[in-house]
């Protein structure tokens, strides 16, 4: 049976996307105004929503809006001018880079459009005029086209913008300046219609969103390599109806081998997300010590006590229970919070070998040795330490492909490739960088896999997805700072509903 199809799309160099924008709009100006209109109420959208997660608008808002010439320049100022529409009493500052009578035409247009908008609360200044506060400060000075240096203009508008206060920086498409010195500084940056190679390189664009204006059409197979973007449409299926004659045993069964003395909480926290994914049955095998308070904390999950040492980690003991369990499951997820206890990495090595269903290998069971033994298939969940031990030197992409495996390679940007296509997930921010947030993912992991055990790269593809989209969601309402890991778990349903209304 033929792979479905992830839904994602390439990471293009410049050419590429000249390329691509002259067929999609050629020389159309109707056509380019469309999609520049497009960009705009995108861009306004994505600040509007990110801005939450730094206390939302304040009363008044004032923006800051920094022009360059040409198409960037335009997307920036529509935006600007739905984020005016949006906020009775807000202002925009606009500050054209170089004037406002060298703009392009599409430009000039939009400039006109937002004045139209919001008469009396739009202000062209110099960068001697800037303001000492605003909300949002929008770089839409240069776009894909950019090449250094950064003219003398463009670095007195930026280092003008450094100087206020600001609460959200946002970039239209990439940085003004890339990394190079008097770069625009973004804490978002919103690559619209596609995403340009050197954004991924960029170490000034903060957090990554990419905006899909319909330039390309459904993904109709897997790319064999390359860079790909994620799409939150990778979550449809999970948001809409199941079948009406569904049954348990038909929605997959997930066993977790996990906890020990030291960290008893990472398994418990891998069961409850797993418990979230929409598996059929959950099954976990933790030290027989924790099972009455994990029982009381999720009687959903069948719990199965193992034996311990005398340290209060799993036994080699154990491994009969946990091949007993394993033959009933459709996919396992072994590692969250064994510890190093070299009897819990003797029970994954007796384990390894004779496990037929596909896994999930998180935490401490991300060893060299071990994330190699055994003939199932498998998803490695690795953070930057545990990559460059068990990468032994291999990048992303050989890494997977020298197993075989699925690898997902934790960051601000995560990525994950079977050994071909790499695909990045924009979704998630710094309110996972907290414990515990990996052990939900390796949960959601294992009860996507336990549903689709055909299928690791889309499982994990969609785990990841679905983790940092709930992440989002929860530092929209919380922010980043004052809240827990479990919160996320109440933030998986609105991603769903989402991508499900997107298709």
């Amino acid at each position: 049976m033929k792979p479905a199809a992830i839904p994602s799309h390439p990471v293009l160099t410049t050419a590429e996307v000249k390329a691509l924008e002259m067929r999609r709009l050629g020389r159309d100006e109707a056509r380019a105004w469309s999609a520049m209109q497009r960009a705009g109420a995108a861009v306004a959208a994505g600040v509007a929503f990110d801005l939450g997660e730094a206390g939302g608008p304040s009363r008044q808002p004032r923006l800051l809006v920094l022009a360059g010439k040409g198409n960037n320049a335009g997307d920036a100022l529509i935006a600007a001018r739905r984020l005016l529409e949006a906020a009775a009493g807000s202002r925009a500052d606009v500050l054209f880079a170089f004037g406002p009578r060298v703009l392009g035409p599409l430009a000039a247009r939009a400039w006109r459009a937002l004045q139209e908008a919001a008469p009396g609360r739009v202000h062209s200044i110099r960068p001697g005029a800037v303001g000492p506060a605003y909300d949002v400060a929008l770089d839409g000075i240069f776009g894909f086209q950019y090449r250094p240096p950064l003219p003398p203009a463009a670095v007195a508008a930026i280092a003008a913008a450094a100087g206020a206060r600001v609460r959200l920086r946002a970039a239209v498409d990439l940085p003004s300046g890339l990394n190079q010195p008097g770069a625009f500084h973004a804490d978002f940056t919103y690559a619209t219609g596609s995403v340009k190679a050197d954004l991924l390189a960029c170490t000034q664009a903060g957090r990554l969103r990419y905006l899909d204006l319909g330039f390309f059409g459904r993904p109709a197979g897997r790319p064999a390599g390359g860079d790909q973007v994620l799409l939150r449409e990778i979550l449809a299926p999970l948001g809409g109806l199941r079948p009406a004659q569904s049954d348990k045993r038909r929605q997959g069964h997930v066993v977790i081998v996990g906890g020990s003395g030291n960290f008893p909480g990472a398994v418990l926290m891998t069961t409850l997300a797993a418990l979230r994914s929409g598996a059929g049955l959950v099954t976990a095998c933790v030290p027989e010590h924790l099972v009455p308070v994990f029982a009381a904390r999720a009687p959903e999950a069948m719990w199965r006590g193992l034996p311990v040492n005398a340290a209060g980690n799993l036994s080699p003991a154990g491994h009969r229970a946990v091949l007993a369990a394993a033959e009933k499951a459709s996919a396992l997820v072994l590692g969250p919070g064994l510890g190093k206890d070299p009897a819990t990495h003797a029970l994954l090595a007796a384990l390894l070998p004779r496990l037929r269903a596909p896994l999930v290998l998180d935490a401490d069971a991300l060893q060299p040795d071990l994330v190699r033994l055994g003939p199932a298939p498998r998803i490695l969940t690795p953070h930057a330490g545990e990559f460059e031990r068990i990468a032994l030197g291999l990048e992303l992409r050989a890494l997977a492909r020298s197993l075989p495996a699925v690898v997902v390679a934790k960051a601000p940007v995560t990525r994950l490739t079977a050994g071909g296509a790499i695909y990045h997930s924009f979704f998630g921010g710094p309110i996972l960088a907290r414990g515990g947030s990996g052990d939900l993912l390796a949960g959601l992991a294992g009860g996507l896999l336990a549903q689709t055990p055909a299928d690791p790269l889309l499982a994990a593809a969609r785990a990841v997805v679905w983790h940092g989209a709930a992440a989002d969601c929860a530092a929209h309402d919380h922010g980043a700072t004052a809240s827990t890991t479990t919160q996320l778990l109440d933030f998986l349903a609105p991603p769903l509903a989402e991508a499900a209304r997107l298709t």
